[in-house]
């Protein structure tokens, strides 16, 4: 019988030297950071000079890290005199290009997100022997002011050692600079040495230019050269309450940060996550965090704190002013919030928003703080009609920040409700300073000056933002826009506010506004902006609105050739080489999945119809699937194949290793790849286990707690049931299509998607189910590969007794790589273990993203037999 052969080749991770760029074979002989800052607006390009040393053709790679919020508008490439420019088009123009690449196997998606503040751009290029690539990119950004200064951030990360290698700023700012430092990794040790700083009134320069023996030596430097941050940090003078105004060819761009104002009072109610996932180090640094901003608050200030899970907790049902008793009181019951239950987003917020209504006071400034790290478990979990309830709550009196804890939470929700609401949503990196983070943002918003700002241009069109909410010390508000018809005269700018005094109206009939021939740098700040501001609406719109937001913030990327997320720039290469696409990454959800993108892993999956496996050991054999392997390719995430049979074979001239090859015909055995995550190493441990096998998810005898499941017979997925005892009496089995319950005697099958007993609560959402029993949590995550759907648990909640076991149970893995040649080991509790270099699926999120994993042996990862974790029955 022909049996159909399923190869997968995933994370490859161009494995074999020959594939990938070897750093030792070429040389960056030449390495310049521009940047240019006028009027807060910096424009950076970076050159880069490379050759290739040896006798024959080589591919040599470009890789820089550039700040999230700048948009690259130019790439350019010279080999051999020849110009290769990228060119930004709409997103959908360059899809084929980009499905071109992946299904090639080549790298696309050319930005990543990496750590905070910065993304990675990275392509590359074949080089002839002995000969020089240059590279040149340029991004923008406007400097955005927070705690009273600008920072622009330069990283430097050549990882080799460059003979020449410079970076040169200026800052020109028509208002006065009032200070200047340079901050950094880069500016330690011998590298502050390298450091040449001039200053005037209105000017800075700033000269880094390290030698090789200096590029060795500072906080983030290693043998093969630099990896960190050079920041130049500054202010401008505040002389003029109405601020500065440029212009230039018929636009103008306003900065507005009145300083000497009186504070504002404040109202303000901080809404907190105690829900289980909230357990351990997030909830201990909120504690620290919250306490610190509790000290802050002025007596002229008042506050309230709640706290919720599946409830709410107050402090106080109403706000209280900040005297030192009540902030002593509310520091004592944040020291005391414990992590557990649900999370019941619309009621706390909800709350909060009643107890800031019922409290106004006139000549103060309220505001709403949410920090939550999940989705919404209990009461209502509709994200939309949230929204909609946290909009007619607030009724646009004042502003809700929502602060997204981790990567597990639902953060464009957060972002959504936030922009609806006058106010932002930021991201709480789950990291040891956590709870600095959290007492950064706090200062950010802690003094209010001014409430209901509006700025009005006379003579003015196409105005970007015009009101806010509040305006902070230390913040600064911007607005660009175009002047009717270039005529000055009849251009008259005001501002309009409520500040700690009263009404305020700031107009200095004596303002001169600084007129330049040529400056298209106003004109790309104006866009810059509408660009920022149209995807904030476009977020936050109806659907109708939508389509004519992405409509205008599409044609004004492709103008001013921004790589937005409504564009690409297609990497235009020599004849013969395939472009590359540029995308501008979202808010990221999974560093990993992104780095390995960035690193040009494939992710791929092709399938062939063979009479036999072991045609494919045979080289003649290459011919009668050659094509399939080229061109029909299509991405695949699917990592539950096994390495039954290990074969090469030859893909665009290169020996490529399949990893792995699976007949899935019947009979057949199927393995289900599992991910053991660690909190220290850059790779998780990996296992397999065969299907049909009934897995312990988590036993927890004391509480009479049992989950057990049952994995797929089939190669497409993951579990196809999962049971949970309770009591001995009561029993939910959760398939794809539903929920079977018996209770006692009775059975009741196909009962829906949503269970709520006294012990047990399942809410059915559109690819998840959420379960609470005792003082567990879980997510069931649900998934699906080739039509086929199934059932991945996630442990949100562990139990607070320490007398659980299972699968879900496990702790994250400890091990010490300890050999890498011949064969990579890792010791485990002084056991060497053989490994290899794979990947998996990690179907504890929705994306299911490849993550590199170190592969081993069932009992290895396990460290116990396998039949300790397994069931006779469901």
């Amino acid at each position: 019988m022909e049996r159909v052969v399923q190869i997968t080749i995933f994370g490859l991770l161009l494995a074999l030297v020959t594939t990938l760029p070897n750093k030792d074979d070429w040389d960056i002989y030449s390495f310049h950071i521009n940047s240019t800052v006028t009027s807060r607006y910096a424009t950076t390009v970076i050159t880069s000079r490379v050759a290739n040393r040896m006798d024959q053709p080589k591919e040599i790679e470009f890789q820089v890290r550039i700040p999230k919020n700048a948009f690259i508008s130019k790439f350019r490439m010279f080999i051999d005199g020849q110009a290769y420019d990228g060119v930004v088009k709409a997103k959908e123009q360059a899809q084929q290009q980009y499905s071109k690449a992946v299904s090639r196997g080549q790298s696309a998606g050319l930005v990543s997100s990496v750590g905070r503040t910065l993304e990675e751009f990275k392509t590359s290029v074949t080089v002839a022997a002995h000969k020089k690539v240059t590279f040149e990119l340029t991004y923008e950004e406007l400097l955005k002011r927070r705690l009273g200064k600008y920072e622009l951030q330069i990283h430097a990360r050549p990882m080799q050692l460059v003979r020449d290698f410079k970076v040169d700023v200026y800052i020109h700012e028509k208002a006065g600079i009032n200070f200047m430092e340079v901050t950094g990794g880069l500016s330690t040790k011998a590298l502050a040495n390298a450091i040449t700083k001039t200053k005037t009134d209105k000017q800075v320069w700033v000269y880094f230019y390290p030698t090789q023996d200096q590029q060795k030596t500072c906080d983030s430097c290693v043998e093969q050269g630099m990896d960190g941050d050079l920041v130049i940090v500054y202010d401008v003078n505040r002389d003029v309450a109405f601020g500065d105004i440029r212009n230039s060819d018929g636009y103008f761009v306003h900065h507005f940060a009145p300083s000497n104002l009186p504070r504002i009072p404040k109202n303000v109610v901080f809404v907190i996550d105690q829900s289980g996932s909230m357990l351990g180090r997030k909830i201990q640094q909120t504690r620290t965090a919250l306490i610190y901003i509790l000290n802050d608050l002025a007596e002229d200030d008042y506050f309230g704190l709640i706290t919720f899970n599946s409830a709410l907790f107050y402090w106080k049902r109403e706000l209280v002013q900040a005297t030192k008793g009540n902030v002593d009181s509310a520091k004592n019951f944040a020291q005391n919030i414990d992590a557990s239950g649900g999370t019941n987003i619309n009621e706390a917020v909800l709350k909060g928003a009643s107890m800031l209504n019922a409290h106004p006071r006139e000549g103060s400034a309220s505001i709403l703080i949410l920090l939550t790290d999940g989705d919404p478990t209990s009461g209502v979990t509709d994200i939309v009609t949230i929204q909609s309830n946290v909009r007619r709550a607030i009724a646009d009196k004042f502003p809700l920040y929502c602060l997204g804890f981790g990567f597990d939470v639902n953060f464009e929700f957060l972002e959504k409700m936030s922009l609806q609401n006058n106010g932002a949503a930021r991201r709480i990196y789950e990291d040891s300073d956590s709870d600095l983070q959290l007492k950064g943002f706090y200062e950010e918003v802690a003094t209010p000056l001014l409430t209901n700002v509006t700025m009005t241009y006379t003579g003015g069109a196409n105005l970007t933002k015009t009101h806010f909410r509040q305006y902070y010390n230390g913040s600064e508000i911007v607005v660009a826009g175009q002047i009717t018809d270039n005529n000055i005269e009849t251009f008259t700018p005001k501002v309009v506010a409520i500040s700690g005094t009263g009404r305020m109206r700031f107009l200095d009939t004596n303002y001169t506004i600084e007129s330049i021939v040529t400056d298209s740098g106003i004109q790309r700040v104006w866009a810059y902006l509408t660009v920022k501001q149209l995807l904030e609406k476009e977020l936050q719109s109806s659907a109708q609105e939508k389509e004519k937001m992405k409509q205008e913030a599409l044609e004004l990327s492709l103008k001013y050739s921004f790589v937005t997320p409504l564009t690409s720039m297609v990497v235009t290469k020599p004849e013969g080489e395939n472009a590359d696409v540029l995308h501008k990454p979202k808010e990221v959800e999974n560093p990993q999945l992104e780095d390995s993108i960035a690193q040009g892993y494939p992710l791929i999956a092709m399938y062939a119809d063979l009479d036999s496996v072991d045609d494919m050991d045979q080289s003649q054999s290459y011919g009668q699937y050659k094509d399939v392997f080229d061109y029909d390719m299509t991405p695949s995430f699917d990592p539950l194949v096994q390495d039954h049979y290990r074969v090469d074979i030859l893909h665009q001239g290169y020996p490529a290793k399949i990893l792995t090859v699976t007949t899935v015909s019947s009979p057949v055995s199927t393995f289900h790849r599992f991910l053991l995550k660690t909190e220290k190493h850059s790779y998780p441990l990996c296992f397999d286990v065969p299907g049909e096998t009934r897995l312990k998810l988590l036993h927890h005898p004391s509480r009479e707690l049992f989950v057990n499941g049952v994995l797929n017979s089939k190669a497409y997925g993951g579990f196809k049931m999962i049971g949970i005892h309770f009591k001995n009496d009561q029993y939910v089995e959760i398939g794809t299509d539903g929920i079977t319950v018996q209770m006692g005697q009775g059975v009741s099958r196909n009962i829906g998607r949503n269970l709520v007993t006294a012990n047990i609560t399942v809410i059915g959402r559109d690819k998840e189910f959420d379960v609470a029993v005792g003082d567990a949590q879980m997510v069931i995550l649900i998934h699906q590969n080739g039509g086929e759907e199934f059932l991945w648990p996630v442990l949100r909640q562990r139990p607070s007794d320490n007398n659980v076991e299972g699968i879900l149970a496990l702790k994250p893995a400890v091990y010490e790589e300890v050999q890498q040649t011949p064969s990579t080991k890792v010791k485990i509790k002084d056991q060497e273990i053989d490994v290899t270099r794979s990947s998996a699926a990690d179907y504890s999120v929705s994306s299911s993203p490849i993550l590199d994993c170190w592969l081993m042996s069932t009992e290895s990862a396990l460290q116990r037999r396998l039949d300790d974790f397994t069931v006779a029955q469901l």
